[in-house]
Parts: structure tokens; sequence; C-alpha cells
């Protein structure tokens, strides 16, 4: 593979607390389910919360920006409204890829 492979690109989605939506019991389920999905579908690479920030972050691997743009915009946290979003595109730097050397 070569530094630019597709294989080592993944896309981020940063959360930010909108201030639009209440957190309930209920979103926070369907967001969890969201991120199960992700996950079951071999999508989900990592995702947590901040601790200095109210938001969080999900990274996944999709086909191209505007599929993670899909995806993210299933969120339940995203989809209703609780959560603004920016999506980032990361080259990831790693052992198999000479990290990017």
């Amino acid at each position: 593979m070569s530094n630019t492979d597709s294989g080592f690109t993944v896309y981020a989605y940063l959360m930010s607390h909108s201030g639009r939506s209440k957190f309930t019991p209920t979103l926070i389920e369907a967001h969890v389910a969201h991120l199960k999905k992700l996950d079951a579908d071999g999508r989900l690479v990592i995702c947590g919360p901040f601790l200095d920030y109210k938001g969080g972050m999900v990274i996944i691997r999709a086909s191209s920006a505007d599929e993670a743009r899909r995806l993210a915009e299933q969120d339940p946290f995203i989809s209703s409204g609780f959560e603004t979003y920016e999506l980032r595109t990361l080259q990831t730097a790693c052992k198999e890829n000479n990290y990017l050397l």
C-alpha cells in the first residue's frame, strides 16, 4: 500500500453541543444504538466524549467524505439538533505505512 492509500484514511466527526435540544435518556440510547450499528458494520474506529469540552468525537471508516457526512448526519445527536458537527479527514500514520515517511 502507498502512503496515500485510502485504507489509511478515516473520517472524524467532531461534535459540539448546540444548546438547541434537550439531552434525554432516549436520545442517549439512540446515539449508542447508532454507534453499535457503526461498530457492527466495521465502520467505527473509536469514539467518546471529551472530558474538557462539551461534545465528543466519532472516528469512522467510510469510502468518501460524502459517505462519512451521511453517516454522521444519521447520528441521533446530530439529526436531533442536540449537537452540531465538523467533519475532518484524517490520514493515519502507522507502522504499516511507515508513519507517512
